[in-house]
């Protein structure tokens, strides 16, 4: 039998205990990782996301950045991180369907095996637009420009080696039979400032971006991507419509280490979808040159697949491997 002094002891644990517990079984934050810098758009993506997962979740969102090798360093982290829904990854489509057949080797994660699709948020298309001191107004006119010196003119940026931007540049110039050559930045706003200050003739990079530019008159979009006109820049044509076989429309999605239970995919690929649908939300995203979907994980794991083995065919097709 317990003594008085025993009993008290015991007596006075109790609360402190129960507090634990229930302390224990409250969520924590979540992780929603990034792997590019504060005010990419993907980042912006990201922050106006949490905001939007912490009520339907219950829980807090923390976006964290975690920058280079072109968003490879935020897959990883992920793939390592433990599979029990605190964690998610927000990426593009060309760390998941174009590096494991561009950087063959060296990726360190299979997407398709690392990663567990929770939703396609939205996709967005890329074009290919000139500095406003390049004198051509037409695709057609800047083929004829670069093939008169390619040596000096030839020269187009994007944002890292081995995307989607770097590989739109690449598969003009070899329809075209054209010496393109791709000179990689250090993140699309670098690119940016490059093309506006005259460093290169042009530069590939996703529409809402390029809208800024055309919008100031400091550059012209040639031709974009994807089967459909850009809403704002409408009068820009497709690669298609021109007789370029270019659709290669880009996404944005979540993604969470591969384990996690069937039930925290569903709830977290449901809780996305639903802070998708919010119209205020969708106008801002496509304002910003970006198409909202909200896509639960089924339909995003098979566009995963499909992509990428498409892109597993354009790559092999041009030979490109990425040094590292």
């Amino acid at each position: 039998m317990m003594n008085r002094q025993q009993f008290l002891a015991t007596l006075m644990a109790l609360p402190f205990a129960g507090h634990q517990t229930a302390a224990a079984r409250a969520p924590g934050p979540m992780r929603l990782v990034v792997g590019y810098v504060a005010g990419a758009t993907i980042d912006t993506l990201a922050r106006q996301l949490a905001q939007r997962l912490a009520p339907e979740l219950g829980r807090s969102v923390i976006v964290e950045n975690r920058h280079g090798a072109g968003g490879r360093i935020a897959n990883l982290a992920v793939k390592a991180a433990p599979a029990d829904g605190s964690t998610l990854l927000l990426t593009p489509s060309a760390t998941m369907a174009i590096f494991p057949h561009s950087h063959a080797g060296t990726l360190g994660y299979d997407p398709l095996r690392d990663l567990v699709p929770i939703a396609h948020l939205c996709s967005f298309q890329t074009g290919l637009a000139v500095g406003s001191a390049v004198p051509v107004a037409t695709l057609a006119e800047y083929c004829d420009w670069v093939r008169t010196d390619p040596g000096r003119r030839g020269f187009y940026a994007s944002a890292a080696t081995g995307s989607t931007s770097h590989f739109v540049g690449m598969m003009l110039g070899r329809a075209e039979g054209l010496a393109l050559t791709h000179v990689p930045y250090p993140g699309t706003a670098a690119a940016m400032r490059a093309l506006v200050a005259g460093e290169i003739s042009a530069l590939a990079t996703g529409m809402g971006d390029l809208r800024t530019l055309a919008r100031q008159g400091q550059a012209r979009v040639l031709a974009i991507n994807g089967r459909e006109r850009d809403p704002v820049l409408d009068g820009v044509p497709t690669f298609q419509e021109l007789g370029y076989d270019l659709d290669s429309t880009s996404w944005y999605a979540l993604f969470a280490p591969a384990g996690l239970a069937v039930s925290l995919v569903g709830q977290l690929g449901r809780a996305a979808v639903s802070a998708i649908t919010d119209p205020a939300w969708r106008r801002d995203l496509i304002e910003r040159g970006l198409q909202p979907t909200g896509l639960g994980p089924d339909a995003m794991a098979a566009l995963l697949a499909s992509d990428h083995q498409r892109w597993g065919q354009v790559i092999r097709a041009t030979g490109f491997t990425a040094s590292g």
